[in-house]
């Protein structure tokens, strides 16, 4: 509890700044919009020249595309500008504030800021996908509501150790500019179905790098005309956990080289 007040904290801060500078908040709430309803736009221009790809109609992709949004928006609304903001912080010093707190280092350093407009646009995303839901005329139970919820606070989960495992690694080489472009590339692979990936692309982005059951596994278990299969949320719980544990322990092995901004 005393973890959550702290967070609590953190978020009135950053609404309050929010509020400060509405016409950012407005900005950038319009370049999340307008890059979905790309993706959406673009999927709609595909499927006026097919009917299926990989096994999928339009509207379950548009399902699986909006798992997938769902979760990158959560994401940036939850964890996004703190964990960036480190790698920035100890390059410069500035992580000694964080050393300086009564906390879990971690904690502090990755959840001080929220951002707004991502939870706006993880509203929008949600609308996406009950619109799909819709017209698939699919029916989920409470039961089904509630793992899918899950399962996408698992995706969520193993988008934020990779972020921080990425980050990370400013402890040892100074500069990962180059961590967004490359977890943006990731993500890309999530809105696609991984009936899609065969061979080594299989063994890499299902198997090495959870980047597509992060949101094939919650899409498949509202479809289930897609094989959902418990050994599959299984799977994506048991990753979460190895992912973030393994971040944790990079973050920890890392945290032991800083050497604070008086060096």
């Amino acid at each position: 509890m005393n973890y959550f007040r702290i967070w609590l904290a953190c978020a009135r801060y950053s609404v309050t700044r929010t509020l400060m500078f509405r016409g950012d908040f407005f900005v950038w709430s319009m370049v999340e919009l307008f890059w979905m309803a790309t993706n959406l736009f673009t999927i709609s221009i595909i499927y006026d020249h097919t009917s299926s790809i990989a096994g999928w109609s339009k509207y379950e992709m548009i399902l699986l595309i909006g798992t997938a949004m769902l979760t990158q928006r959560f994401l940036m609304g939850f964890f996004w500008s703190s964990i960036f903001e480190m790698g920035r912080n100890v390059r410069s010093g500035h992580f000694d504030f964080f050393l300086a707190q009564p906390g879990n280092i971690m904690f502090m350093a990755t959840t001080r800021k929220i951002d707004p407009d991502g939870f706006v646009n993880s509203l929008v995303a949600l609308a996406v996908v009950i619109y799909a839901a819709h017209r698939l005329d699919l029916h989920p139970g409470v039961a089904d509501c509630l793992l899918y919820a899950g399962m996408v606070a698992c995706g969520l989960a193993i988008h934020y150790s990779f972020l921080v495992l990425s980050v990370s690694l400013v402890f040892w080489i100074t500069n990962v500019q180059g961590v967004e472009g490359g977890y943006f590339t990731l993500t890309e692979f999530s809105r696609l179905p991984r009936a899609a990936f065969r061979g080594m692309a299989e063994l890499v982005f299902v198997w090495a790098l959870p980047a597509v059951v992060v949101s094939n596994v919650p899409a498949g278990l509202l479809l289930r005309a897609h094989g959902f299969n418990p050994w599959w949320a299984l799977w994506l719980f048991a990753m979460a956990a190895f992912w973030f544990a393994l971040a944790v322990l990079v973050f920890h092995c890392g945290l032991r080289r800083y050497t604070s901004a008086s060096s």
